[in-house]
């Protein structure tokens, strides 16, 4: 049995998540909560569905001298690893993904209103580093 793979688009306020299906074929978007909610949230998640590893959009890849995001993501990592000893976790280049989700979001012809929705990006790219890592399997 495959099982899932969550992806996680960290940020310092709120992270957008997405996962497979269980045979690891198609990305689809999850949801969009606050940060300090995401290991509660994954706990009552994996308690339901079978996950066998988590991808993670890493920002260093694209900023030399390091990012700002990378120390909470450290932290973040521990905690998870901590919680969730049998899952793999995975790190994946998030270069230009909330930007590439903006492009995507505008092209799709959602609304304004929705567009503005802070929630449909962080989703979004979520969506954008699965996919990315599911292209290198």
């Amino acid at each position: 049995m495959k099982g899932r793979i969550l992806s996680i688009d960290y940020g310092i306020k709120k992270c957008g998540l997405a996962t497979t299906d269980p045979l690891q074929i198609v990305a689809q978007p999850l949801c969009t909560l606050p940060t300090n909610e995401v290991i509660e949230y994954l706990k009552r998640y994996m308690a339901q569905e079978p996950v066998v590893a988590v991808v993670v959009g890493d920002p260093s890849m694209h900023t030399p001298e390091g990012h700002p995001l990378l120390q909470a993501i450290s932290v973040f990592l521990t905690a998870f690893s901590k919680q969730f000893p049998q899952i793999d976790v995975y790190r994946q280049d998030e270069t230009l993904t909330s930007q590439k989700a903006r492009e995507i979001i505008l092209r799709s012809g959602i609304g304004k209103k929705k567009r503005r929705d802070k929630t449909l990006v962080d989703k979004v790219s979520a969506v954008l580093i699965l996919q990315e890592y599911l292209g290198h399997l």
